[in-house]
């Protein structure tokens, strides 16, 4: 036998005759094996085996008899598990089963959905819905109506560069419907009536020059007072000038960059009223108004309005560019109106618009302030008596140290306004309508006042 002849043979008696290790059966088992399956040469059951795998992925059974390592699978066995997943596979294929199975699944759901709750209608029915045809609606009908919001009135306010003007009027017309006032509180105090209001403000204006406090200041705390008598019930009027003291402390320290000391305020009340009141009431007035202490007072809308009306530089709409002397005359007849009860059945600005309607004209006022002429009619009409008097008292500006003189409109000045209002009052009875004089009580008839003439 030649040496080639003897190579031959060695590799034969390993590779044919040798038992197959274990290890080299796991290498087969994670490819087809198609070794295994040589038996059967029929295209059925290659296509069987073939089935067979993609099925085996799916079964976790299969797959771990799979990679079970040294266990030996016949081909009969496997032919068994290929004919049974043959089976199911058919019988997944017949189209009769499959509307069975539908109609099995479509009957459990629908006994799950009683006829009296979904009114005889299954949710899994899909009910076409009717054609519509495209209709184009006319609209020619509705040309006499003219929609609108009738509880916002459109912006006045001209462009700016910091803000969106609409939003800056939106965020007014907000404040001025959340802080609300009424006359009506002097009913919850049976121990007080309306002049005592008249007395505390007049002299709550008079420690504002003397303090060269700002008009601001002032109208903060009327606007603190009046919400704070709204929440209580059967205060004494000795506490009236504790409590207006004390709205006028509060304000000042939101508004004046010096504030006067707690001691100076105390000083003016001439001992009635000491720092240990002033600081226990302020404590007790702000949990009343629930901390809410930013109004827009009557004077801002004042100065809002003429703004506007005056505006020409819009970059510095900031500055003011209306003129201090109508500022002054306007403000002044606002000072007269707030002494009067009455006054709280407007809105601050209603009452601002009105007294500029009485110095300038209803179109101004249209186009400043977005009111028209039926808004504020009540109002000017109410005003009249109280302009009548304003303007046999004609105003002035004041010089004030330490006031830059572009300011000193803003600081708020005292006059005798409790005698404007008792002409007020006197101008009011003769204009009752139907009745041309004052009524004659008998006696001796006494000339009017030097003022009155």
């Amino acid at each position: 036998m030649s040496w080639g002849a003897s190579l031959l043979a060695v590799v034969y008696f390993f590779l044919i005759r040798k038992p197959r290790h274990c290890s080299q059966f796991s290498k087969q088992a994670s490819r087809p094996l198609p070794s295994l399956w040589k038996s059967d040469r029929s295209p059925k059951s290659q296509a069987s085996v073939s089935d067979f795998n993609t099925m085996s992925r799916r079964s976790s059974r299969l797959q771990a008899k799979l990679h079970q390592p040294c266990q030996d699978t016949s081909p009969q066995e496997l032919q068994v598990s290929a004919s049974l997943q043959n089976r199911k596979r058919k019988a997944m294929q017949d189209p009769k089963r499959k509307e069975e199975n539908n109609m099995r699944h479509q009957y459990e759901i629908k006994n799950c959905w009683p006829s009296a709750i979904s009114g005889g209608i299954s949710p899994c029915i899909i009910i076409e819905t009717p054609h519509k045809e495209a209709t184009t609606t006319d609209f020619s009908k509705f040309k006499k109506y003219r929609f609108r919001n009738l509880f916002i009135n459109p912006s006045p306010l001209p462009e700016l560069s910091w803000a969106s003007s609409k939003d800056v009027w939106l965020s007014f017309l907000k404040k001025e419907n959340k802080y609300s006032h009424c006359k009506h509180f002097t009913t919850l105090h049976t121990n007080l009536q309306p002049h005592m209001r008249a007395i505390l403000l007049d002299w709550l204006l008079e420690v504002c020059e003397v303090y060269t406090l700002h008009r601001e200041t002032f109208y903060l705390a009327q606007d603190f007072f009046d919400r704070f008598m709204l929440t209580q019930k059967n205060i004494s009027k000795t506490m009236l000038q504790l409590i207006g003291i004390t709205t006028l402390f509060i304000a000042s320290k939101l508004e004046e960059i010096y504030a006067p000391k707690l001691q100076e305020f105390a000083y003016v009340t001439d001992g009635a009223c000491s720092e240990d009141d002033i600081i226990k009431m302020e404590l007790i007035v702000l949990k009343a108004l629930k901390w809410e202490l930013c109004p827009v007072s009557i004077v801002s809308w004042l100065n809002l309005y003429l703004q506007v009306d005056a505006a020409k530089d819009i970059p510095k709409v900031l500055l003011p560019q209306y003129s201090q002397e109508m500022f002054i005359e306007i403000a002044q007849l606002l000072d007269l109106c707030i002494l009067d009860v009455d006054s709280l059945d407007f809105q601050y600005r209603i009452l601002a618009a009105s007294a500029l309607c009485h110095y300038t004209s209803v179109s101004v006022v249209e186009k400043v302030s977005g009111l028209d002429r039926v808004s504020i009619a009540e109002c000017v009409e109410w005003m009249e008596p109280f302009a009548k008097v304003v303007k046999k008292y004609p105003v002035k500006l004041k010089n004030f140290k330490k006031i830059a003189p572009e300011d000193r409109h803003n600081i708020q000045t005292h006059t005798n306004y409790l005698d404007m209002l008792e002409e007020v009052n006197y101008e009011a009875s003769i204009s009752v309508p139907g009745q041309l004089s004052p009524l004659f009580t008998g006696g001796i008839i006494t000339p009017p006042k030097s003022s009155e003439k």
